[in-house]
């Protein structure tokens, strides 16, 4: 059973934590992060979710990404859905996400990485992932059309692809 830490609405730990699965007080969020490799060629690492895993069965997603455990820092949690869910050790000690989105019971942060990987070199993790695969923007548009994709805005797809090298919400000169 996964533990998280309770936090407010302006990101500090409140020192209580809760149980995944239990319902949120008022005031009270979690983190979760997700972290988008892509390939020297501009295609995002995708993963299909396995059909008996609960919450979006079947469908592809992102990279990886889940829940901050209590303890975890957002970079040790991101560094540990990676290592867990495909196999592959990434060391985003130093880095910040490329940008956080609020959501109703949590901040989701973002971290968008460059790592040309061998695919057949990763170790899926078989009660969450079923397989993975590069893809394109046009792709991913195109699956959350055809319901394949988890049912992501498409600005937020395009906002990846488009802040894949860059930090910060405008250009630089």
């Amino acid at each position: 059973m996964e533990i998280w830490n309770i936090y407010d609405k302006d990101r500090n730990v409140t020192g209580r934590t809760m149980r995944r699965g239990e319902s949120f007080e008022e005031g009270d969020y979690h983190l979760v992060v997700h972290v988008c490799i892509f390939n020297n060629e501009g295609h995002m690492l995708i993963q299909q979710r396995q059909p008996f895993k609960e919450g979006w069965p079947d469908m592809w997603n992102i990279t990886v990404g889940g829940s901050a455990v209590s303890g975890d820092t957002s970079q040790k949690a991101a560094e540990r859905e990676v290592l867990e869910e495909i196999g592959y050790n990434i060391d985003l000690q130093g880095i910040r996400p490329s940008f956080t989105v609020n959501f109703e019971v949590g901040f989701d942060d973002y971290y968008l990485v460059e790592e040309d990987l061998d695919i057949s070199d990763l170790t899926l993790q078989p009660e969450e992932v079923k397989q993975v695969k590069w893809a394109k923007k046009e792709e991913i548009l195109s699956m959350i059309d055809q319901g394949e994709f988890i049912s992501y805005h498409k600005s937020l797809i395009e906002l990846l692809f488009n802040m894949r090298k860059y930090m910060g919400a405008r250009k630089r000169s």
